[in-house]
C-alpha cells in the first residue's frame, strides 16, 4: 500500500469504531435518582481522562488490524503532531485523533498547525464522539466518527479567521534550525485593538496596497512579512480562543456536529440531553433519568442489602 491507501484503509477501520465499547473505565450505576442527578452534573469532568485513553487505544486498535501486518506499525507521538503515524511508507501517513464528549458545551480541541505541514496531504483528522453506555454511567463507547483531510481543516481555519487588518493569522517564525522538541509549528490569531480612525485608515490603505488578493491568507514568507509589518503599525491582542475546532466552520466537522447532536440515545437526542443537563432543573433531570434509565429509589435499598 502507498500513503493514500494506508490512510483510506485506516479510515475505514476508524469509521467502523462507531458503536464500539472501550473497556477502559466503568462508571457505576447511580444508586438513586438524586445520585444520578448529581452525577449528570460532573460526568463531563471525566472527558479529558477518557478522551486521552480513547486516543491511546485507537492506536492499539489500528495495530491490531491484519491489513497492516508486515507492512509497518502505527506509532503514538506524545508529544508531537500528528498523534499517530504509520512507520512503513513514505510520505508518512498520520492521524490527529480528537475525542469529543458531545454533552460538553462545544468541541474544545484546537487545530493550530500551519498549512505548510500538509503539503503532501498525508495527515488526516479523526474525531470520535463518545459517551458512557447509559448517558452518565457505564463504559465509554464511540457514538460516531468523522475523518477529514488535515489540509482542508487548516485551510478552512485560516479562511474563517483571517480578515486583515481586523484579524490576522500568523505563521510561527522559522525554527527549523532548532532541535525537534523546540521547533514551532502552530499558527496564532491576533485581533486588532485600536479604534483610532487614522490608524484604521492607514491599516486599510496598507492592506489595499497588497493587491486584489491581499486579504486572502497565505503561509508564504513574503505574505507573512507583510502581516508582521501590519502588526507593527497598531496594537494587536493574541486570541486565546483561536482555532477551536468548534469554530473553524469546516463543512465535514459542521455536518458531524449536526449529525451527533441529532442522534437519539435513551429516548432523547444528544442535543436534548446536553440542554437538559446544562439548563434543566434538578427535578426535570431526575424525572428524565428515571424515565430513560430506570433509576429508582429502590436501587439504593438494593445496594444496602
Amino acid at each position: 500500500m502507498d500513503t493514500k491507501q494506508v490512510i483510506a484503509t485506516a479510515s475505514q477501520h476508524l469509521v467502523g469504531l462507531s458503536g464500539h465499547v472501550f473497556d477502559l473505565l466503568t462508571v457505576a450505576k447511580p444508586v438513586s435518582p438524586e445520585a444520578a442527578t448529581n452525577l449528570s452534573k460532573v460526568v463531563s469532568k471525566l472527558s479529558p481522562l477518557l478522551g486521552n485513553l480513547i486516543e491511546f487505544n485507537t492506536v492499539e486498535y489500528l495495530n491490531d488490524q491484519p491489513d497492516f501486518q508486515g507492512l509497518g506499525e502505527w506509532l503514538r507521538q506524545d508529544p508531537g503532531f500528528p498523534d499517530t503515524v504509520f512507520n512503513g511508507v513514505t510520505p508518512t501517513p498520520g492521524f490527529e485523533i480528537k475525542a469529543w464528549f458531545p454533552l460538553a458545551t462545544e468541541i474544545t480541541a484546537r487545530f493550530k498547525d500551519s498549512q505548510n505541514h500538509f503539503v503532501d496531504d498525508n495527515t488526516y483528522v479523526c474525531m470520535l464522539a463518545w459517551l458512557p453506555e447509559h448517558i452518565i454511567y457505564g463504559k465509554p463507547y464511540i457514538l460516531d466518527v468523522v475523518i477529514t483531510s488535515g489540509a482542508s481543516v487548516a485551510k478552512a481555519r485560516d479562511t474563517h479567521y483571517h480578515n486583515p487588518p481586523d484579524y490576522i493569522v500568523l505563521e510561527p517564525e522559522d525554527t527549523s534550525g532548532r532541535t525537534v522538541n523546540l521547533q514551532q509549528t502552530n499558527t496564532n490569531g491576533y485581533k486588532l485593538q485600536s479604534t483610532d480612525p487614522k490608524v484604521l485608515a492607514d491599516l486599510q490603505r496598507t492592506v489595499a496596497s497588497w493587491g486584489a488578493d491581499g486579504r486572502q491568507y497565505s503561509p508564504s514568507a513574503n505574505y507573512q512579512a507583510q502581516l508582521r509589518g501590519l502588526m507593527s503599525m497598531a496594537p494587536y491582542r493574541l486570541d486565546t480562543n483561536y482555532a477551536k475546532m468548534d469554530r473553524i466552520v469546516h463543512p465535514d466537522l459542521e455536518a458531524f456536529k449536526s449529525r451527533v447532536g441529532g442522534t437519539t440515545v435513551h429516548g432523547l437526542t444528544i442535543r436534548q440531553w446536553g440542554n437538559l443537563f446544562r439548563n434543566g432543573t434538578d427535578a426535570q433531570i431526575k424525572l428524565q433519568l428515571e424515565k430513560s434509565l430506570g433509576i429508582t429509589e429502590g436501587d439504593a435499598d438494593d445496594l444496602l442489602q
